[in-house]
């Protein structure tokens, strides 16, 4: 049972990390990624696109959930919550 959850915890910061990518990549207006993360903490919209990023983890989670794989699903909720204390955190102290 840990296993499943921690398969799904990882699946979870795998698909918010590509979806993270995917945002800079859409929104960013430089091909250098650097850069785009260097000007989305200075103008601060760092934490949305963060958040867009995670939008992926609600695929994932569906997926599972489908699949009858809840305890996978329970971890990709867990990422998700992880995630959004982090995002929390950055907006707040920053």
């Amino acid at each position: 049972m840990k296993k499943e959850i921690l398969i799904g915890f990882a699946v979870g910061v795998i698909a918010t990390i590509f979806g993270f990518i995917f945002a800079i990549q859409i929104f960013g207006h430089s091909d250098d990624w650097g850069t785009v993360i260097e000007q989305a903490i200075t103008e601060g919209f760092f934490t949305k696109l963060m958040s867009i990023g995670a939008l992926l983890n609600l695929g994932a989670f569906f997926i599972f959930l489908k699949k009858n794989k809840d305890h996978r699903a329970k971890g990709v909720l867990i990422s998700t919550v992880v995630i959004l204390i982090i995002t929390m955190v950055i907006k707040f102290f920053n």
